[in-house]
């Protein structure tokens, strides 16, 4: 076992939730666990209906760093499987989970590829208000026994790099993309006889 692996066992062990675990906390830990991804598509949403022309291409440019940094996920995750600590037999796990590839964390990396993307293109309150939760979720299901530590760190690192891949093409294509994206919305909207979102 290399001195990392140790680092991250030892910090697992340190986090994740033992015996003595109030019954509340477990499940306030899932809620936090699986529930708050769901804000995510909400935010986008949200920058997409009620924001302006800047805003929806930073929603979409967001929406592509994500989906990049997961896509980078399942190829790590078949090149270098880590397994999950429930299939070492390490600590406790106290939600249900597939017994696939811990590294990286699916969900860290969507908060972080939509945080990170909101933080470097101006829109720092939502930012903030992502990662933060994206923190949250990280503590959960570490807490929880479903990922290492590490997991996350990993994950915020592909979101960083997909960030430095997506920016670059969309300086090129992210006005024309969005202009796209905006005329069809507009259309689909133009077959509803009433409707407050923002034209």
């Amino acid at each position: 076992m290399t001195q990392i692996e140790a680092f991250n066992r030892a910090l697992f062990l340190h986090i994740n939730g033992g015996n003595g675990t109030p019954a509340w906390l477990i499940q306030a830990a899932i809620g936090i666990a699986d529930d708050l991804i769901y804000l995510i598509p909400l935010l986008l949403a949200g920058l997409w209906l009620w924001g302006d022309h800047a805003r929806r291409s930073v929603a979409i440019k967001a929406c592509l760093v994500a989906l990049l940094g997961v896509a980078a996920n399942q190829a790590i995750g078949a090149l270098w499987p880590h397994p999950r600590p429930f299939m070492i037999g390490l600590g406790h796990a106290w939600m249900p989970h597939a017994a696939d590839s811990s590294f990286p964390s699916d969900h860290m990396t969507v908060f972080a590829g939509v945080g990170l993307t909101l933080l470097f293109d101006g829109a720092v309150g939502w930012a903030i208000l992502a990662l933060l939760v994206g923190a949250s979720v990280a503590w959960a299901r570490v807490f929880l026994g479903v990922h290492f530590p590490l997991d996350m760190a990993g994950a915020v690192v592909v979101a960083a790099l997909a960030y430095a891949v997506v920016t670059p093409l969309w300086h090129k294509m992210g006005g024309p993309l969005t202009h796209l994206a905006e005329r069809l919305y507009r259309k689909g909207l133009a077959f509803i006889p009433s409707t407050g979102a923002k034209r």
